[in-house]
């Protein structure tokens, strides 16, 4: 029984460890990635960041008719 007990000691920290190294394993990888854009999704993350490039678009499209405006003909 006393080997029971020792045993269920480093468990922990064995388990500790596996979870580490999966987690990092998963780093810069394609699953990571895959991962990274479903949660980006699922939370409105990349709308906003879609949103924010079309006001970018629009600025930038704005500011150049507002140039040829300008211009003299």
């Amino acid at each position: 029984m006393t080997w029971l007990k020792k045993s269920c000691k480093h468990w922990p920290l064995t388990f500790i460890l596996l979870a580490f190294l999966t987690v990092s394993g998963c780093e810069k990888t394609e699953t990571r990635e895959k991962v990274d854009d479903t949660v980006k999704e699922l939370s409105g993350q990349k709308n906003l960041e879609r949103m924010d490039q079309m006001k970018k678009n629009i600025g930038d499209i704005n500011a150049q008719q507002a140039d040829r405006l300008k211009e003299p003909q």
